[in-house]
């Protein structure tokens, strides 16, 4: 988190480009305009309009492609695979609609967020999620998800949610307490500000951290053909409260069998423009300088015409 402040700080004054809230202004003199020029705001909701009708058709978002020869037969898988995916995602999936258009909001102003796609064994069904980038952290020497060494979740909860999990047996039954003194992310205190909410002291949240990392545990070393261990760190997905420390999980993240042992990939990265290290360039990187510029000059001419 401390590798990447800078980008936080970047992202979070952004946000006040979006020109949701109106400034009440005392200055140069009292009723001084507090206007922000709508230029990221509507280049933000023109991207995610023209791209939510791309993506999410009212036929459904699935294309099937038949590779090689066709046949009556294949003609006919290819449109069963079709006419499934199609009900899954648009009926079955409930959070895919919804999450997938948050998502395409997010995506053009902060240049990177996220989809958790996996089988989630309690509702017996896939799950795509959005996961926004301030909520997924990645070491500051990774360049993609593929090779990063940890991706670290991180995810709020009261306290029947995490009571719920541990009486299926997903997480250890242990007391852990709600983390009310933690310091907030500056980014989601940011969003809640924007949204006109506030964060309270009576709220039972704890943040629990999914960790996505290679770990060599003792007695399940990797194993070489002579059976000696070989050092490798295998994949596991430790789950941990961050206000006590406690360990809640931890899980292989390979199929049984698996000669190799892949990582199965939880998370997919969306960018709006690629970027120069991990994350991409959003609208707030690319024309935040012209949105100030814009805004600055609006107001002048405003309070000039008021003077």
């Amino acid at each position: 988190q401390e590798s990447r402040s800078e980008w936080q700080e970047a992202y979070t004054k952004g946000l006040d480009l979006l020109g949701i809230k109106y400034d009440e202004r005392t200055q140069p003199f009292e009723g001084a305009s507090g206007v922000t020029h709508p230029i990221i705001s509507e280049s933000v909701t023109q991207f995610q309009a023209q791209a939510y009708k791309e993506l999410l058709p009212a036929g459904g978002p699935v294309r099937t492609k038949i590779m090689g020869a066709k046949t009556a037969e294949s003609d006919a898988q290819a449109q069963r695979v079709k006419d499934y995916m199609n009900y899954l995602i648009t009926e079955v999936m409930e959070e895919f609609d919804p999450d997938t258009d948050q998502m395409l909001f997010y995506l053009p102003l902060s240049g990177s967020t996220f989809k958790k796609v996996y089988f989630d064994e309690t509702k017996q069904r896939p799950v795509s999620r959005f996961v926004a980038a301030e909520d997924l952290v990645i070491p500051y020497t990774a360049t993609d998800l593929a090779t990063a060494s940890r991706v670290t979740h991180v995810l709020r909860m009261d306290e029947n949610q995490v009571r719920k999990l541990q009486v299926a047996g997903a997480y250890r039954d242990i007391d852990i307490s709600a983390n009310y003194d933690a310091e907030e992310d500056p980014v989601r205190q940011k969003v809640r500000e924007l949204d006109g909410l506030e964060k309270t002291e009576t709220i039972d949240e704890y943040t629990i951290l999914e960790m996505h990392v290679d770990l060599d545990i003792e007695g399940f070393e990797d194993l070489d053909q002579n059976g000696e261990p070989t050092g490798i760190r295998l994949p596991y997905i430790v789950t941990l409260d961050q206000g006590s420390g406690e360990i809640l999980s931890i899980r292989r993240n390979y199929r049984e069998g698996d000669p190799v042992k892949r990582k199965i990939p939880y998370f997919v990265h969306y960018k709006f423009l690629p970027g120069l290290g991990f994350y991409g360039f959003g609208l707030i990187h690319m024309i935040g300088g012209l949105g100030k510029a814009a805004t600055s000059i609006l107001r002048q001419l405003i309070d000039a015409g008021t003077l």
